[in-house]
């Protein structure tokens, strides 16, 4: 096999154990969550986290993820990425049947033309998710 073979073929491996793995080394800390109703029935819950990349970074892959809750059928979880005031990325999901969500994300890749590995994320970040839930509050 060429070198380039051999950089596609470890590279395929590490993207299958990326996906198994969860990175520990990257953390996120819940700030603060807001509820703004919306009408009679629903409200919009707003989460901001902030999500730290460390600089050595090995893994490829970042999960934003949440617990099984109370959400509104038929309506996506939105999730925000920012690098200061800048939008890096956004992404919207379904949740699951029990309400809970994942969303995977790439942290690393690896550039087919250099062969070299690629930050996409590193430093400080603030995550913003947004789900629509069904109101509690029957003054609403």
């Amino acid at each position: 096999m060429g070198s380039k073979s051999n950089i596609l073929l470890i590279a395929s491996i590490m993207t299958v154990l990326g996906v198994i793995m969860i990175p520990g080394n990257i953390s996120a800390e819940s700030n603060q969550i807001t509820v703004t109703p919306i009408n009679e029935e629903i409200s919009l819950e707003r989460t901001v986290t902030t999500m730290s990349v460390p600089d050595d970074n090995k893994l490829p892959w970042g999960t934003v993820m949440g617990d099984a809750s109370d959400v509104a059928e038929r309506y996506p979880i939105i999730i925000q990425f920012y690098k200061g005031e800048d939008p890096v990325h956004f992404a919207q999901i379904d949740s699951k049947g029990d309400g809970s969500y994942e969303y995977k994300f790439r942290v690393r890749s690896l550039d087919s033309n250099s062969g070299e590995f690629v930050n996409i994320f590193q430093g400080d970040y603030t995550v913003k998710i947004y789900k629509v839930i069904p109101n509690t509050n029957n003054l609403i």
